[in-house]
């Protein structure tokens, strides 16, 4: 395995806890839970060392399990909790794996069960772009609906009176004035391992940006499921 001669490890984070869906990661869409998802896409990757869980909950650590994956220790508490920072809990990942196999892996791909529909070139498109170009890290991005842009986004202030977040918001009513703007999607984040360890950065320090056009969810609450849940049966 390997890419390029280059050893990768993948992480599936998922926690237990989740306010805004109970037991978020464990839903099914099309029949697969959210990290059975992942575990099939994932695995699928002959370029990719060892993929591994992060979860602090042994009902989704057996999920895991199920699918495929490795769950050779559990996240710690303080790295679970709604507050908790995603690059502490990779760098705990990522060097308690490098413990456990024995390998000082060059790159890693974080890759998010709340991102269902990403797609093994979407995966092959965000390290190829990291390694080849020589970046600090990569990750991949959708184009902002103009409606969500700074230029269109309004503020109410304690007296119920609206403004515009940008001065020049008045004079962007037409969608084709507004420039592009882009947000993350959780499909994929992949890092040197100078960039996450030793600098304590995903997207900050030099990040490539892999662009995917079509409709994709992250999900985060109810709406973004049925989302999701349409978006599945349409593709099939």
């Amino acid at each position: 395995m390997t890419w390029q001669g280059k050893s990768v490890l993948a992480v599936i984070p998922a926690r237990g806890g989740s306010k805004s869906i109970p037991r978020k990661n464990l839903v099914k869409l099309g029949g697969i839970s959210l990290v059975g998802r992942s575990a099939k896409l994932a695995l699928s990757l002959p370029w990719i060392d060892h993929v591994v869980l992060s979860t602090d909950d042994e009902e989704i650590a057996d999920e895991g399990r199920l699918h495929g994956l490795d769950v050779p220790f559990m996240r710690p508490a303080e790295l679970a909790e709604d507050k908790s920072n995603s690059i502490e809990m990779w760098k705990q990942v990522w060097l308690e794996a490098e413990e456990h196999y024995g390998i000082c892996f060059e790159y890693s791909l974080l890759l998010e069960p709340t991102s269902p529909l990403r797609r093994s070139e979407d995966v092959e498109r965000t390290i190829q772009a990291l390694v080849e170009g020589n970046h600090r890290a990569a990750a991949t991005f959708s184009r902002t609906p103009a409606h969500y842009t700074p230029h269109k986004t309004l503020t109410i202030d304690t007296e119920g009176m609206v403004g515009f977040y940008l001065p020049e918001g008045a004079r962007h009513s037409l969608r084709q004035s507004i420039p592009p703007y882009y947000h993350r999607n959780g499909i994929c984040y992949a890092v040197r391992r100078d960039t996450l360890i030793e600098h304590g950065a995903i997207i900050e320090r030099g990040c490539a940006a892999i662009v995917i056009d079509r409709p994709v969810v992250n999900i985060d609450d109810e709406f973004d499921l049925d989302i999701a849940r349409m978006l599945i049966a349409t593709s099939i």
